[in-house]
Order: C-alpha cells, then structure tokens, then sequence
C-alpha cells in the first residue's frame, strides 16, 4: 500500500497534545509511520491522552537529530507552510498535491513535513522539501494548528488513495411500479383526511411527485411511506364515523 511509505514528519514539535493528536489522525487515514526531526522535548503524557487508540503510532515513532536525517531516505519531501514569498510560490493544496505523493510513495519513501507550533519552518528547512504544500484559509487568519494541518494533509491523501468506501443501500432503487402503488396510497390518504379535494387533485400529486423526487427512493423507503399512508387512512376511517366500517388497520393486507 502506498500510504505505508508516507512518512509524517513533525519538527521540534512544542506540545505533547499535538503530537497525539497528530497520532489519531494518522490512525483514522491509515497511516502509521511517524518521524520526530530535531526533538526538544514535550509531555509524553498529553501525547498519549491525545493519541487515544492511536497510542501505538506514539510508541513507533522514530527521532532524528535532524530534519535531514528524517528525510535523508524520502524522494518525495513535502513541506507544509502558511508563509508566502518568493521561494514559496510553487505551493500547492493538499488535495492537488495527494495523486503525486501516492504515485511516489508507490516506488519510494515519501515524507510529508510539518513546522514547529511557533513559527513552523525556517526557509532553511524548506529548501529540504521538494514540494510545498498550502491549505487554503481565508488571508486575514492562515495560520493553522499543526495537528488540524497534519489531518487535512492525511485526510486528502487518504481519499487519493481510494482507501474509503461508504455503505451501500440494503435496497435498490425502488422500480415504478412500486412507486405507482405508493403514490395511489397517498392520493387515497390525502383525500380522506381532506388535504385535497377532488378538483386539485392531479395538481397536489404531481407536487407530491416532485417533492419524493429529489433522491433516490429506495424499496425500503417506499414501504415506509406506504405504511405512513395506510396508518393515517385507517385512523382517519376510525374517527370518521360509518367510514371506519370500510377501512382495516395499515397491516391487515400487508
């Protein structure tokens, strides 16, 4: 998997919760391989109160004397930065730069850099760093916490990768004529409960139509709306008098 080759590098990172938290949102993107550059130390336990479940990436991580020596095996180096200027301008989003780290990482290690809490990295540090990386934010508040910084990065790797895949519907779509009978259950119910009368009632429906046209209506949404429309039939037939007679409750006929 490429993303095991991706290589999250924090610089002298000041508090131990963002280095936790810069953990968690490694685990939750699938990414496991940590690297602290030059270390002047931070309180392991906030770390691991951040961390959470995530404690595992903390304990494997790997400290360098350096940012040199954190990346000294990295083709692709990724550094991430607010600052803007003349050695800056070939920074790009996140998202724009994930597909080329993937296709890297597929080959090679590739690191992904992130300054210190103060005052990120010095150009020293970013004439390290292949590629420069910037997250949109409005002009007037760039700077962003390193740990949210670190999640975005992770976040528009991990949806590069194609990793992710949501729940499927446990029904299909519902077919017309599924459809059709649902529609004829409401035009019934809407009648009987007096929402329409019988001159509007072509015009009521196709607005009806409409509305439970906008999505996708699966079979299961179907028989739910159906069921809402048999259950206001039969108790608008047990409070109207000799009508109640033709009327049986919602499950009777299934």
């Amino acid at each position: 998997m490429s993303l095991d080759n991706i290589r999250i590098v924090m610089v002298e990172p000041l508090y131990g919760g963002n280095v936790g938290s810069v953990c968690r949102a490694m685990a939750n993107m699938g990414l496991r391989d940590l690297a602290i550059a030059s270390p002047r130390g931070f309180d392991m336990d906030e770390a691991r109160m951040m961390a959470c479940h995530a404690t595992h990436i903390l304990d494997a991580r790997t400290v360098y004397g350096t940012l040199a020596e954190a990346v000294a095996d990295c083709g692709l180096v990724m550094g991430a930065t607010a600052r803007t200027g003349l050695y800056r301008a070939h920074a790009r989003t996140p998202r724009e730069w994930a597909p080329r780290a993937l296709s890297s990482a597929r080959t090679g290690k590739v690191a992904m850099v992130f300054g210190r809490e103060d005052n990120g990295l010095s150009n020293n540090e970013l004439a390290l760093c292949t590629q420069i990386i910037q997250i949109p934010t409005t002009a007037e508040f760039p700077s962003l916490n390193v740990a949210q910084a670190a999640m975005i990065c992770c976040y528009e790797l991990f949806v590069a990768a194609g990793r992710y895949e949501g729940p499927d519907e446990k029904t299909g779509e519902a077919p017309s004529a599924l459809r059709e009978r649902m529609f004829d259950i409401w035009r019934e119910t809407l009648l009987a409960v007096g929402f329409m009368k019988d001159d509007k009632t072509d015009h009521m429906m196709m607005g009806l139509r409409r509305i439970l046209s906008r999505g996708m209506l699966t079979v299961d949404d179907v028989h739910i709306l159906m069921g809402m429309a048999r259950q206001a039939l039969w108790a608008a037939g047990r409070g109207g008098g000799d009508e109640s007679s033709d009327v049986v409750p919602p499950d009777a006929d299934g």
